[in-house]
C-alpha cells in the first residue's frame, strides 16, 4: 500500500483530483489517499466579531448599541458558528473524497480543527504515509519567505512533499 496524505486548502476540484491521481498512475502499489481539510476556528471568529462591535463604541463610531453577550450567549454563538463551519468543512471533505473515489481510488479523510501542519504530521504517522501533496491557492509572500505549508512540511516531515496550485473549480 502506498499512502499519500493530502492537505487541501479548499475542496478538491475535479481537475485537481485528475492531476493528483495522474501523478501516481505509475506507482506499482495500490495507492490510498488521505485527505485533510482544515476547519476554521469559529470561536476566534465570534470573538473577533464581538471585538469589532466593542471597538466601534470605543472609537465613537455610530453603531447600534449592542448589549454585551452573557457567557452562555457567547458559548451558544460559538457552538453554533463552529457547527456551521464544521458542516461546510465536512461537505467539502466528502465531495473531495467522492471525486477521488469516482476515479477508482481508495480515499479517506478528516477535517483539522487545530494547526493543519500538526494534523498532517499526525496523519503521516497514523497511516505510515510515504508522500504528502499540499494543494493550495498561490500564496506568493508566504512562499517567498518559505513559511507556507509546503515549505514547513518539507522541513519537518521527512517524506517527499509536492506542492500543487489549485486549478479553477469546475
Amino acid at each position: 500500500m502506498y499512502d499519500v496524505v493530502m492537505l487541501v486548502e479548499e475542496e478538491l476540484s475535479s481537475p485537481d483530483a485528475d492531476r493528483v491521481v495522474g501523478l501516481h498512475a505509475s506507482v506499482p502499489d495500490h495507492v490510498r489517499y488521505h485527505v485533510i481539510v482544515p476547519c476554521e476556528d469559529a470561536q476566534a471568529r465570534v470573538q473577533s466579531s464581538l471585538s469589532g462591535l466593542a471597538s466601534t463604541e470605543f472609537y465613537g463610531l455610530t453603531a447600534e448599541r449592542h448589549s454585551i453577550a452573557s457567557e452562555d450567549e457567547m458559548r451558544t454563538a460559538q457552538r453554533q458558528a463552529q457547527e456551521a463551519v464544521d458542516a461546510q468543512a465536512n461537505a467539502a471533505l466528502e465531495r473531495s473524497i467522492d471525486r477521488l473515489r469516482s476515479l477508482g481510488q481508495d480515499a479517506t479523510g478528516l477535517i483539522a480543527h487545530g494547526r493543519p501542519l500538526d494534523e498532517l504530521s499526525e496523519q503521516i504517522q497514523r497511516v505510515n504515509g510515504q508522500e504528502v501533496v499540499v494543494l493550495t491557492r498561490p500564496h506568493v509572500v508566504a512562499e517567498f519567505f518559505h513559511v507556507d505549508w509546503s515549505s514547513q512540511a518539507r522541513r519537518h516531515l521527512g517524506v517527499p512533499v509536492l506542492h500543487l496550485l489549485e486549478a479553477h473549480n469546475s
